[in-house]
């Protein structure tokens, strides 16, 4: 399952990276044609749609590593009992809500057949819209596989709080690079 997990974050990860780079220059594109006024007509529609799929690939990359916000500190606050219902509980809610965004997903793409961009006509809108239902099974795929580890979090110890080890780790950095304490 590790293994599968691991494939998995670097296939999103290399999706995620290629939309940066593609968003990037895109966006160089349209500068440097812009200064030599020759204003690309397809600039602005595009750049919205790239940066609308790197934020939906991007979040399903940040699901599966668990890096979206949190409460662990509530949630470990909790009995052991009542951590692990409470933790089944948010990811049967979690799962629920991007099963409809799926479903109602692919009902939008259906409505869109036969529209297209306003600036490049020879694209269907359902292209473009179509990252809606993928990463939402994109999502889905990314809950399953970190279950496991979120469900043996809730019956442990608890959760890790991401946050809070990001800033003793800098406390702790910068107390060694000044040579000294932190207060």
């Amino acid at each position: 399952m590790l293994a599968i997990r691991r494939s998995y974050d670097r296939i999103l990860e290399v999706v995620a990276a290629l939309l940066m780079a593609a968003l990037t220059g895109i966006i160089v594109l349209g500068f440097v044609f812009r200064a030599l006024g020759l204003s690309l007509v397809w600039y602005d529609e595009i750049a919205s749609i790239g940066l609308c799929w790197l934020t939906y690939y991007g979040s399903a990359l940040a699901a599966l590593r668990g890096a979206h916000i949190g409460f662990p500190g509530i949630v470990n606050a909790f009995p052991p009992a009542l951590r692990v219902a409470s933790t089944i509980a948010a990811e049967i809610i979690v799962l629920a809500f991007f099963v409809i965004l799926a479903v109602t997903g692919l009902e939008v793409l259906d409505i869109l057949q036969g529209d297209t961009l306003v600036s490049i006509p020879s694209v269907s809108l359902v292209v473009t819209q179509s990252v809606i239902p993928i990463t939402a099974v994109l999502f889905i795929i990314a809950e399953l596989l970190r279950f496991p580890e979120v469900l043996a979090a809730a019956r442990g110890a608890g959760f890790e709080d991401h946050e809070l080890k990001e800033a003793l780790e800098t406390v702790q950095e910068t107390a060694s690079s000044t040579g000294g304490t932190s207060r």
